[in-house]
C-alpha cells in the first residue's frame, strides 16, 4: 500500500490505494436523521433503500426538504429507519419514523400521514415516488459568493432530480421518481473534514453535516476529492464507482441536528476555500462528491478503496 501511495504522488491519475471506507450511511427518509451501517450493496440507484421515501406536502406538491428551513425547520430532527433490512429486488420495507420529541409511528401504520401532518402543522403525506415535477423551497443563506445566481437571503424554488435535468436538457443519472438531488451516490474524505477543521477552527465540524453515503479514511491532504471527477473508486472486491460531478454544499451542512450546532460560518469557510467549478453551471463551495455506479457489489467499512 505505501509503495501505492508514492506512486500516487508522483502520478496523482495512477492506480492507486487512496484510503479505505470509514462509515457508510443511508437516509431511509430524505431529509431524516439515517442509518450507519457496516455494509450495503451498491446499485444503479445508489446504497441499497437510500432516500426510498420523502414526505410530500399536499397543497404545493412540491417535497419537502430540511432546505426548506422556514416549512420544515425540525426534519433533519427526525430519525427513519428501516423495521427490516431492504432486500436486492424487493419492495422498500416499511420504515419507523421518530420524531424528535420522541413519539414514533411505522409508515405502514395506517395513519403516518397524519402524524407528519400533526408535527410539521401542515398537511403531507409520506410517498415512495417522486412527483415528476420535483421541486423544493430552498433557502440561500446571506453568504457572499455562495450562490452563481446570485440569491442570498431569500427561498428559491428549485428543481432537483431527473426534473432538473430534463429542465435543462440533459441526461438524468436518476431515474424519474427517485429522491435524489443529483446523483445516486455521494463520497467524502477525512482529508476534507480534517482540511475544513483547520480552516474553521471554531467551527463544529462533523461528518454527518454532508449527509454522505461512503466516508473514505484518507491519509493525503487537503480536497482530494476536487480531482477524482471522471476517475473511477473501486471499493473492496467488485463494486466501482464512477465520480461525476464535485458536490455543491447549501445550507443543509449549516443547520443544527443531533447536538451539532447551527453554523453558518462553516460555509463562509469552504466559500472562501473550495469554490470550484461544477461541471458547465457555475462556481459552488464543494466538498466531496457525486458519483454513478460501474459495477454493482456488496461494501463494507475497512474495504480498501482504489482510484483510477
Amino acid at each position: 500500500m505505501e509503495q501505492k501511495r508514492r506512486d500516487a504522488k508522483e502520478n496523482p491519475m495512477a492506480d492507486s490505494v487512496v484510503g479505505s471506507v470509514s462509515e457508510l450511511w443511508r437516509f431511509p427518509v430524505k431529509s431524516m436523521g439515517g442509518e450507519k451501517l457496516d455494509q450495503t450493496d451498491l446499485t444503479e440507484q445508489g446504497v441499497l433503500g437510500d432516500r426510498a421515501y420523502a414526505i410530500i406536502d399536499v397543497d404545493t406538491g412540491k417535497v419537502a426538504s430540511a432546505k426548506s428551513v422556514k416549512l420544515f425547520p425540525n426534519l433533519l430532527g427526525c430519525q427513519a429507519t428501516f423495521l427490516e433490512p431492504p432486500g436486492l429486488g424487493g419492495e422498500m420495507p416499511p420504515v419507523r419514523i421518530t420524531l424528535p420529541d420522541g413519539t414514533a409511528q411505522a409508515s405502514d401504520s395506517g395513519s403516518i400521514d397524519l402524524f407528519l401532518s400533526a408535527w410539521f402543522k401542515r398537511k403531507v403525506t409520506l410517498a415512495q415516488t417522486a412527483p415528476a415535477d420535483f421541486t423544493i423551497d430552498q433557502y440561500h443563506p446571506n453568504v457572499e459568493d455562495l450562490d452563481p445566481a446570485g440569491h442570498r437571503d431569500t427561498v428559491v424554488e428549485q428543481k432537483l432530480g431527473s426534473a432538473l435535468f430534463a429542465e435543462v436538457g440533459a441526461p438524468s443519472p436518476v431515474p424519474e421518481g427517485s429522491f435524489f438531488d443529483l446523483f445516486p451516490v455521494s463520497v467524502l474524505t477525512t482529508s476534507t473534514i480534517e482540511r475544513l477543521t483547520e480552516l474553521a477552527p471554531n467551527s463544529s465540524v462533523d461528518q454527518r453535516r454532508f449527509r454522505m453515503n461512503i466516508i473514505l479514511a484518507t491519509d493525503e491532504p487537503g480536497f482530494l476529492e476536487n480531482d477524482w471527477v471522471g476517475h473511477k473508486l473501486e471499493i473492496g472486491s467488485t463494486a466501482q464507482l464512477i465520480v461525476a460531478l464535485p458536490d455543491p454544499r447549501c445550507v443543509m451542512m449549516t443547520l443544527a441536528q443531533d447536538g451539532l450546532p447551527k453554523d453558518t460560518d462553516l460555509l463562509r469557510t469552504l466559500t472562501r476555500h473550495n469554490r470550484i467549478q461544477v461541471g458547465d453551471i457555475g462556481q459552488f463551495p464543494c466538498a466531496g462528491v457525486y458519483a454513478v455506479l460501474g459495477t454493482p457489489g456488496s461494501v463494507q467499512a475497512g474495504d480498501p478503496v482504489t482510484l483510477s
